[in-house]
């Protein structure tokens, strides 16, 4: 806001590129109130708000867990008209994730699917991470076979939190099944997957497993 003061003051008019690049700096830093001062003067001045505008407030307001005013925005957007794609819900979806408000983020997410917007590996993952963190880890593991339905990319994240998921849920075969998978994949396994594979294991009861485990862990210099 000093920025846009000290423009103000020197009677430079802001455009809509110049009040993006305010607010996504204010998004990155965390600085929600900022972003929105900022949006508020941009719809007090003659320059037409866009999506990529309110798609940097969402993102500021998701770096700081305000997940309630995600949502706000989200639909002040759609009151609005204004195009909401894959990035507006995207974050919106990870600010509740973020959040722990894993029943918004599966509203946002069937919002998504019935937009007909396209779901990315980083919508998913916000998804199954918001899941496995309400403790609604057979949920996490549909959104997992809708990933693979919809043929989106298993990534790093997607695969720690499915199998935690499958460990937290106990089901141990889910778990080395998505393992399986995973070094199929060529995907980077890391400590916390094999943690969380050898605790699946261990609450089945397959200690041969966990040990097998244990030692591919040894080999690989996991």
């Amino acid at each position: 806001s000093h920025m846009l003061s000290a423009m103000l003051w020197s009677e430079v008019e802001p455009d809509a590129i110049t009040y993006n690049a305010m607010i996504s700096a204010c998004g990155k830093a965390g600085e929600w109130t900022q972003a929105m001062l900022l949006l508020a003067a941009m719809q007090q001045s003659k320059v037409k708000s866009t999506a990529m505008v309110y798609n940097a407030t969402l993102s500021a307001f998701e770096e700081s867990r305000e997940w309630e005013k995600a949502l706000q925005m989200f639909y002040s957007m759609e009151h609005s008209q204004v195009e909401t794609g894959v990035v507006t819900l995207s974050s919106a979806v990870s600010a509740c994730e973020k959040a722990g408000e894993w029943e918004k983020a599966l509203h946002l997410f069937a919002a998504m699917a019935q937009s007909h917007v396209e779901r990315s590996t980083i919508t998913f993952n916000a998804g199954i991470s918001a899941c496995e963190k309400g403790s609604k880890w057979d949920v996490a593991l549909q959104l997992c076979d809708a990933m693979t339905r919809s043929q989106v990319k298993f990534d790093t994240l997607t695969f720690n939190a499915a199998i935690s998921a499958s460990e937290k849920g106990g089901e141990w075969q889910k778990s080395l099944l998505l393992f399986s998978e995973m070094a199929a994949c060529k995907v980077e396994i890391k400590t916390i997957t094999c943690n969380a594979l050898i605790s699946a294991c261990e609450k089945g009861a397959k200690w041969d497993k966990a040990l097998e485990l244990v030692s591919e862990m040894g080999q690989r210099k996991v």
